[in-house]
């Protein structure tokens, strides 16, 4: 079906006074020079297209949506928005079937969870890698993440009663990566919650936040999904009174920004209440409302990699103050800048040399900086800072959840 711009607000590439600074911010353009810019791709191209789809340059699939050019323009020009929504508008290649598996995430998670110890020793071999990169184009080099054998949701299931019993509740936007590869994450978020007197629920239905099937032009399986999920959300906050809080930057980000100016999908009422759960959990202290306790023998040096749509909502400093807050951490803050995954831009083996190219800077300042682990809200990014750093990851969730004393956490918060 051909991609339809109606119900979505219009470019404003009008707005661009040619600066050239989104250019210089631009991760890609550093390192692949058949890259445009985003100056070219976005404004400038979008000019050419309009009087003529012929001037679409197929180099624009090379943007990693990473919103950093957005975030450097003075003009609040969307160069990202206009970008991807130029690739589904007139970029009339099929999807390939690489693309479609990359992107359905929760069928693959489906799958490979119920099969779990094979999926995980498959995925390592280096000869169904080889196949895949000749076959499918998936890059040999790239490590895949682990799937757990016991998804989120099914652990969740016997603890809701528990959860109904706290009179303040939250909704929890789980995500794909916490159903099928990273439970732990699921349990500590409700850990933590639970300590400061939050129960937890989930949502009504939900589905993959969508940004893997945009970025693979799966624009109308991702509305699909998108509208299931502003249902859900909407439910929680309008008739439960309920925050909607996840543990994912990109998929906050994708449900609070990308819904209505790439999908059509309106979250107006209710995009306030979408929010990380470092941003709620940290303006309750501020407020006063709940305290955290943390373990006095909890001591850990620790890096902030700061995830490219985490720069795009602004939000990086409620993650970092408070993993600040907690005594025993050494903090290092990084320099904020691409990993250059993508999500699953790097998986592909045309894009795997670019990606590697970005994010080598960050991994080497992540190697000399000598730290137990990388904190950061994003979970590909954690793929490719494991992969290429050799440092482990964790959420700061995660960290939250180790170093904390939660026996002291409930007594400080009863009321």
């Amino acid at each position: 079906m051909e991609y339809q711009l109606k119900n979505i607000s219009p470019d404003n590439f009008e707005q661009c006074i040619k600066c050239t600074v989104c250019t210089v911010y631009c991760p890609v353009l550093a390192v692949n020079p058949d890259y445009p810019g985003p100056k070219q791709a976005g404004p400038d191209g979008e000019r050419y297209r309009l009087k003529n789809p012929e001037f679409y340059d197929m180099a624009l699939k090379y943007c990693l949506n990473c919103k950093r050019c957005e975030v450097a323009c003075p003009s609040n020009v969307k160069i990202g928005d206009i970008i991807q929504r130029a690739r589904l508008k007139y970029d009339k290649k099929p999807v390939k079937l690489r693309d479609r598996i990359l992107a359905e995430t929760d069928v693959m998670g489906t799958l490979a969870t119920t099969a779990a110890p094979i999926a995980n020793f498959m995925l390592k071999l280096p000869v169904v890698k080889s196949a895949m990169h000749s076959i499918i184009g998936v890059d040999r080099h790239r490590t895949f993440p682990k799937y757990s054998g016991r998804t989120f949701e099914s652990w969740f299931r016997k603890q809701a009663d528990t959860q109904e019993a706290f009179k303040r509740k939250v909704a929890y936007f789980h995500g794909c990566y916490v159903n099928y590869n990273n439970p732990d994450l699921g349990r500590d978020f409700v850990k933590i919650m639970n300590a400061v007197g939050y129960g937890v629920r989930l949502l009504e239905k939900e589905r993959c936040c969508g940004v893997a099937k945009i970025a693979n032009k799966l624009i109308d399986r991702a509305r699909h999904d998108a509208e299931i999920n502003m249902k859900s959300i909407r439910h929680a906050v309008i008739d439960d009174e309920m925050p909607v809080l996840g543990t994912s930057s990109t998929c906050i980000f994708t449900m609070r920004d990308e819904y209505p100016h790439l999908l059509g999908v309106d979250n107006a009422e209710v995009r306030d209440d979408i929010l990380l759960a470092t941003v709620f959990l940290y303006r309750l202290i501020e407020q006063g409302q709940v305290k955290l306790v943390f373990r006095k023998d909890y001591k850990k040096r620790i890096a902030y990699h700061t995830p490219c749509h985490m720069q795009k909502l602004g939000w990086a400093i409620y993650s970092t103050k408070l993993l600040r807050s907690i005594p025993g951490v050494d903090f290092v803050m990084l320099e904020s800048q691409c990993c250059g995954i993508a999500g699953t831009y790097g998986f592909k083996k045309e894009n795997y040399e670019t990606s590697q190219a970005i994010g080598h800077d960050l991994f080497e300042s992540i190697r000399e900086a000598k730290v137990d682990f990388v904190a950061t809200d994003c979970e590909t990014c954690k793929w490719q800072i494991e992969m290429s750093a050799g440092v482990p990851v964790l959420n700061p969730i995660s960290v939250i959840a180790d170093a904390l004393d939660v026996e002291a956490t409930i007594k400080a918060n009863q009321k």
